[in-house]
């Protein structure tokens, strides 16, 4: 563990992910929404909004919120009882973030993932284009744990990981895990005094995860131990972590005003495993030839555009990995297509402003984009 002077700033991110727990959203005496919390948290998003960071919002809140409603207040829920206060405390949650971040002139977006849909490449793709256009049309994603539909054996179990594996989907450079401590300590503080505060975890290392505990009681199913796994997974995206008091009114300018708090390092090789997935891990279904001016973009960090492929050879669909050869057919890449093979035939040698009237729907600029290709 060490100290570094050198500490991420809020307002210096182009995109955030935040992760609030049910302890934060909802009221447990009144079993509602904390309406005046909310709209503070809502506040502080605005102005990071102007600032031009786009933003993410990763809630729990849904189930705690049906508890009252549904008379289900005594002891641990059955899963079917858990799906089933999810699917009417969700509409509140919903509700509740739409009026908070409308008042700032803010459209919320819900969503509501399961690990499928980010382990899958598949649906991995799908949900993260639907993110990056909602985050470029300027709304804020709401996003969920799909508890209505996810079983014991295929759930995240805790927001803070499904916030990390946003993090990783909308490819942010910052993650702030609002909790009810101000960080990662060497021991517990409420039970040692000698407890030391880490300020900035430059590596994970076995130490650090060691310091990780039980969920606390209540509401949130958390703790310490979820959000060290949490930040292995962002700092290897290549994506700073910070965990932050948040019960207080405005935790996040707070933390842009220099809060205390836990920040954890990206690695400086952030996307490498992913990467080495995408160099290594899969069996390529297909293959893309391009010509010399598209393979010297390519070595210049490009994407790979249609304009400059010659021949698409396999049967392959969106989303699957294909190699990228030059015109002697030396292997430049892998990739993750954009495109069905027959599409990107289709559009082989034409100019991406080609493509609607090629295909007659709008499809990505790119046959594969610079961050789902990796030179080999």
């Amino acid at each position: 563990m060490t100290t570094h002077s050198t500490r991420p700033s809020l307002l210096r991110a182009k995109r955030l992910v935040v992760k609030i727990g049910s302890a934060l959203v909802v009221d447990p005496q009144k079993a509602a929404p904390r309406q005046e919390w909310l709209a503070s948290v809502a506040a502080d998003i605005a102005v990071l909004r102007r600032q031009g960071v786009a933003v993410s919002v990763v809630s729990s809140g849904a189930i705690a919120l049906a508890r009252h409603t549904l008379g289900l207040t005594g002891g641990p829920l059955r899963l079917a009882e858990k799906q089933a206060a999810a699917a009417v405390g969700q509409i509140s949650l919903a509700q509740a973030w739409s009026h908070a971040l409308s008042a700032h002139g803010l459209t919320a977006a819900q969503l509501l993932l399961t690990p499928e849909d980010t382990e899958d490449r598949k649906r991995y793709l799908n949900a993260r284009a639907t993110l990056n256009t909602l985050l470029e049309l300027g709304c804020v994603p709401v996003i969920n744990e799909n508890d209505t539909i996810a079983t014991a054996e295929i759930r995240f179990g805790d927001n803070d990981r499904l916030a990390a594996r946003v993090a990783q989907m909308t490819d942010a450079d910052q993650l702030v895990l609002l909790s009810d401590i101000d960080g990662l300590y060497t021991a517990d503080p409420r039970t040692n005094p000698d407890a030391q505060h880490l300020p900035v975890i430059e590596h994970l290392t076995p130490e650090i995860e060691a310091m990780g505990g039980e969920p606390p009681p209540g509401y949130s199913s958390g703790g310490m131990r979820t959000k060290l796994l949490a930040a292995n997974i962002a700092t290897r995206s290549g994506c700073a972590m910070a965990i932050a008091i948040g019960k207080p009114l405005h935790p996040l300018q707070a933390l842009m005003d220099g809060a205390r708090c836990s920040w954890f390092l990206p690695h400086s090789n952030g996307h490498t495993g992913r990467k080495q997935w995408i160099a290594g891990s899969l069996n390529p279904t297909g293959e893309i030839r391009v010509d010399d001016g598209a393979a010297e973009a390519l070595r210049k960090g490009g994407s790979l555009l249609p304009a400059g492929v010659l021949h698409v050879q396999g049967n392959f669909t969106q989303g699957d990995l294909v190699e990228v050869v030059d015109a002697n057919g030396r292997i430049l890449a892998h990739g993750l297509a954009a495109y069905d093979a027959d599409d990107a035939r289709r559009i082989a040698g034409h100019q991406s402003s080609e493509t609607v009237h090629i295909l007659g729907w709008q499809g990505r600029d790119e046959l594969i984009h610079r961050d789902d290709l990796v030179m080999v």
